[in-house]
C-alpha cells in the first residue's frame, strides 16, 4: 500500500476514508481534519480560553497534542480519581500526564479526588451503593461535577473533551436503544453554555479511535495503554464490540450512523422537544446548576 499523497510505503491504511498515507502526511492530516471538525461545529477559536480534561490515555494527551500544534491555547486538567494502590493506574496515569504537559512547557491543573472530598472514587462507590457498587456512574457524576466547577471558578470559556468517533457512536447507539429523548436532544460536538454550566465541546468526535492511536504511536505521545478496571464489562464497551462488527464489514458505517444523526438533528429531526429547555436551578449545597429538586445528584451522593 502506497501513500496517496507523496506515493512511499503507507503506514496507516484507513479503510473508512479509502486512504492511505506515510507517517510524514498522516501527521499532517489528522491535525487538519481535526481543525476543520472545529471551525464545522463551531467549537471554539483561539482567542477563547480553552481547558482540556486530560486523563493519560491516547485521546486526550493525542488531542492536547494537536491543539498544542494547531496553535491554540490549552490548559489541561488532571483529576486524580484515586484508582488503583500507591503506584498503580492513577498514579502511572498522572505521572504520564505530567510528563507530557512538562515536555511541551503546557499548564496542567492536577485535582485530587481524595483530597477535596476525604473519599477515593472506589471508596465513594463502596459507601453509596451506587451503580450497583460498579464506580463507573460514581465517577462520571463526580467528573462532571468537578470539572463543570473548575472550568466556571476559573473563567474558562469552554471545556474540551478527548471523546472520539466510537465513543460517541456507543453513546448513540444506547441511547438509540432506549428511546432516550433527551440524551439525543444533548449530544452532538458542542454543548452550548446554559444556566451555569460551561460550553462543552469534542473535537474528535469524528475521529476514529484506531486513527487517535496511530497518531499517538507515531508521535510518540507515552500515555497509559491499560484500560480502567472498572470498564472490564462496561455497557459502553459492548456497544463498541456490536458496533466494530458492523464497520468490519462496512467500512465507515459508524461515521455514517454518526454523522447522519448529526444531520437528522440539523434538519428537525428532535424539533419538538428543542423548545422544551431543561429547567435549571442552582444547588443549595454546592451551588452548581441542577435540573434535580434540592441538591444536585453529586451532592446527595455525598449527603448520602
Amino acid at each position: 500500500m502506497k501513500c496517496r499523497t507523496c506515493g512511499t510505503k503507507a503506514v496507516v491504511n484507513m479503510r473508512q476514508h479509502k486512504l492511505a498515507l506515510c507517517k510524514e502526511h498522516y501527521l499532517e492530516w489528522l491535525p487538519l481534519q481535526v481543525e476543520r471538525f472545529i471551525k464545522k461545529y463551531k467549537m471554539f477559536s483561539k482567542r477563547d480560553r480553552i481547558l482540556i480534561a486530560v486523563s493519560g490515555g491516547k485521546d486526550s494527551l493525542a488531542l492536547w497534542d494537536i491543539m498544542y500544534y494547531l496553535g491554540y491555547k490549552a490548559d489541561g486538567i488532571y483529576i486524580n480519581l484515586g484508582i488503583g494502590s500507591k503506584g498503580d493506574y492513577s498514579d502511572i496515569s498522572l505521572q504520564k500526564v505530567k510528563v507530557f504537559s512538562e515536555e511541551r512547557n503546557l499548564n496542567l491543573h492536577v485535582f485530587s479526588i481524595h483530597d477535596e472530598f476525604g473519599e477515593t472514587i472506589p471508596e465513594i462507590s463502596q459507601r453509596t451503593k451506587r451503580g450497583k457498587n460498579r464506580a463507573c456512574s460514581i465517577c462520571g457524576l463526580t467528573k462532571r461535577h468537578v470539572l463543570n466547577k473548575f472550568a466556571r471558578d476559573n473563567q474558562y470559556e469552554v471545556l474540551v473533551t478527548g471523546h472520539n468517533l466510537d465513543d460517541e457512536a456507543a453513546t448513540l447507539f444506547g441511547n438509540t436503544l432506549h428511546w432516550a429523548g433527551e440524551f439525543l436532544l444533548r449530544q452532538g460536538p458542542v454543548l452550548v453554555a446554559n444556566g451555569g454550566l460551561v460550553r462543552k465541546a469534542k473535537p474528535l468526535c469524528r475521529v476514529y479511535e484506531k486513527e487517535m492511536a496511530a497518531y499517538a504511536v507515531l508521535k510518540n505521545i507515552d500515555y497509559i495503554y491499560d484500560e480502567c478496571p472498572f470498564s472490564k464489562g462496561s455497557t459502553s464497551i459492548y456497544y463498541k464490540q456490536q458496533l466494530n462488527l458492523l464497520e468490519n464489514n462496512n467500512p465507515g458505517e459508524k461515521l455514517r450512523f454518526y454523522v447522519h444523526f448529526l444531520k437528522a438533528k440539523e434538519d428537525g429531526l428532535f424539533s419538538p422537544l428543542n423548545s422544551v429547555q431543561q429547567s435549571l436551578h442552582d444547588c443549595p449545597e454546592c451551588g452548581q446548576p441542577t435540573s434535580s429538586p434540592g441538591c444536585c445528584s453529586f451532592c446527595k451522593m455525598k449527603i448520602h
